[in-house]
């Protein structure tokens, strides 16, 4: 049985692989002229392509993403979850599979168009960005430095972020939801609906400057690291990683691994302002972050200033990188598994705008 597995498995990466290498071949041998509508095409596949990686990434480490939320958020006078292994525990003990993977649907319903859009959006602005560079300098075969590529990155997240906050907000309410919550919502579009009665079109965007000023570290050094990587191991051909010009897989993995790491250990106390300051004003609470009829941790803040202040006075400086375990865990494969899965499903689709273009 094992090794009609192994076979069965070799096949199918097989039928990948093969199905890539014809996709690229086809391309290269078409010399007809492409038709106006080509180029809709092509971002139509592009934005696809986007939007299966994040969708993908995101639901293999659903568990790990709930419990880092939960982690950020819950009252520091009511602790439930006390570490990686001992908060999957008890999420599993208290609410049984489905509670790992609670608020994942809200979460690929929001990844899918944010990947969509920030993977494209990175193409166009690299792109614009390098004419630029390149009539300043007069030179037309200069490329992106990793500054640029910096700015790239960072206007990309900042337009995916910016169109998906809404879900976001109410996807991290949704995920710290417990069976004990006083008040359920029932899905993506009942929370939007109730926030936007009860709170007004404003609390919508709680903790949503903390997540711009977070872009520019985060996705900017995620896709400077990358591509900087990716670009040194093609031209220097170190440790003999290259094969007929590419990158094998594994090698992708270890570069969107390191860019994944350095993106959000910058970036992580940010987040953990962000996420508090979703909950503010949730006069329903769930009891991971309102407690349990015990002294409450003080919720009203008047600001990311104040959020910071507060949360430092209150618990420390370690607080700021609650959940950094589970997030480092999981944002290896996460990150990974996105670029990698992007680049796949471009070449299987034909589509010829790259990341490394």
């Amino acid at each position: 049985m094992a090794s009609e597995d192994v076979k069965s498995s070799e096949t199918a990466v097989s039928t990948i692989v093969n199905l890539a290498e014809e996709a690229k071949l086809a391309r290269a041998r078409e010399t007809v002229v492409k038709a106006p509508n080509y180029a809709v095409l092509s971002i139509c596949k592009s934005l696809v392509a986007g939007g299966v990686a994040g969708g993908v990434s995101r639901t293999a480490v659903a568990p790990l993403e709930r419990l880092k939320i939960l982690l950020q958020v819950q009252n520091p006078h009511s602790i439930k979850y006390n570490g990686t292994i001992q908060g999957l525990k008890y999420i599993w003990r208290t609410e049984g599979f489905r509670g790992l993977f609670k608020g994942n649907g809200t979460n690929c319903a929001r990844i899918v168009p944010n990947s969509a859009v920030k993977f494209f959006s990175y193409e166009q602005a690299s792109k614009a960005i390098l004419l630029l560079y390149q009539q300043q300098t007069g030179n037309e075969d200069a490329q992106l430095t990793p500054l640029l590529r910096l700015g790239a990155g960072a206007c990309a997240g900042i337009i995916a972020m910016s169109a998906t906050y809404p879900m976001d907000m109410v996807r991290g309410r949704i995920t710290v939801q417990t069976e004990k919550s006083p008040y359920q919502y029932r899905g993506m579009l009942h929370a939007l609906s109730t926030v936007l009665k009860e709170e007004g079109p404003r609390a919508l965007y709680k903790g949503w400057l903390p997540s711009v000023i977070g872009v520019v570290p985060y996705v900017g050094l995620n896709f400077a690291v990358y591509e900087s990587l990716k670009d040194w191991l093609v031209k220097s051909k170190a440790f003999g990683l290259v094969e007929d010009g590419e990158l094998g897989v594994t090698t992708r993995l270890a570069c969107g691994a390191a860019a994944g790491t350095v993106g959000q250990t910058v970036a992580y106390p940010l987040d953990v302002i962000r996420r508090r300051m979703q909950m503010v004003g949730w006069s329903n609470a769930s009891s991971v972050v309102a407690g349990d009829g015990r002294v409450k941790a003080p919720l009203e803040y008047n600001g990311m200033i104040d959020a910071f202040r507060k949360t430092v006075r209150h618990e420390g400086f370690g607080a700021l990188y609650k959940g950094l375990v589970p997030n480092s865990v999981k944002v290896v494969p996460s990150i990974s598994i996105a670029f990698v899965t992007y680049e796949v499903v471009k070449d299987i689709l034909g589509v010829e705008i790259r990341i490394s273009d």
